[in-house]
């Protein structure tokens, strides 16, 4: 299928111009992270996630949700294209939590050249995604993001309210449809991915952010977080539609298998 340009630039509220310009890009991805929350309700719901252009913008434009980073990569890499430039898709290993010699490649994202310089955009890594394309220098220092070199790894670096963080790790390969096919399928099908086991939620707001873990709501305003309690799926479907563009009545029978009281 085509993409309906038009379509997307309405759903993000875009109406500046499209020559493929580093201003171009930064504000495309501001606009989109805004407008296009990560959220893996689907996911929970027991529905299968689908990577073709008409399935992206039938969910994300047309039906004003969201998605994980394999739908949000697939159709900003598929709007990059449109306009001009000349984006390339990579598959990375998410960090966070588990040592890079047993983390899979479940994370896609794109690298972006500009000029003389190459940048990495990432509009689908949930809480911790740049808001602003990442310099592709081991020398550029940000003040929330930036990129290292580790041996065969490039790794996406993040200060946090903690510490600063490694996000993910990839060597920058070419990676082709399939290989995000398949790492989709893995996260949101396999029983042991965190996609199938919780729910995870991030929308950004004029002040700052909001994120879900499970019950957990973390509230961003100015960087200082404030974190309330889901109480109940009425309370999560509420969350998402003041915050999240949309409402499901299939939320209020969600299963999320690790809050006991949601999945009997």
């Amino acid at each position: 299928m085509t993409l309906d340009l038009d379509a997307y630039f309405d759903r993000i509220g875009w109406g500046n111009g499209t020559l493929p310009t580093y201003e171009t890009l930064a504000g495309i991805l501001d606009a989109h992270m805004r407008h296009i929350p990560f959220e893996n309700v689907d996911v929970l719901l027991g529905r299968t996630i689908h990577l073709d252009l008409n399935s992206l913008q039938q969910k994300l434009v047309l039906a004003r949700r969201g998605g994980y980073c394999f739908e949000h990569g697939t159709l900003f890499n598929a709007v990059l294209n449109k306009i001009g430039f000349r984006p390339t898709a990579h598959t990375a290993r998410v960090v966070l939590f588990t040592p890079r010699e047993a983390a899979p490649r479940t994370h896609m994202f794109l690298t972006v050249p500009v000029g003389n310089s190459v940048f990495v955009v990432d509009p689908g890594f949930g809480g911790l995604a740049p808001q602003v394309p990442v310099p592709l220098s081991d020398r550029a220092v940000s003040a929330e993001h930036w990129m290292v070199r580790d041996g065969p790894y490039w790794v996406l670096r993040v200060q946090t309210e903690d510490g600063v963080v490694d996000a993910w790790v990839s060597t920058l390969d070419v990676d082709n449809m399939v290989d995000f096919e398949m790492g989709s399928y893995f996260v949101s099908t396999h029983p042991n991915s965190p996609f199938v086991n919780r729910l995870m939620l991030r929308a950004l707001t004029p002040t700052g952010r909001i994120t879900v873990m499970n019950q957990e709501v973390t509230a961003w305003h100015d960087k200082k977080p404030y974190r309330s309690f889901l109480s109940s799926r009425k309370a999560l479907r509420e969350l998402l539609r003041e915050h999240f563009g949309f409402d499901l009545v299939e939320v209020e029978t969600l299963k999320v298998p690790s809050i006991p009281d949601w999945s009997s």
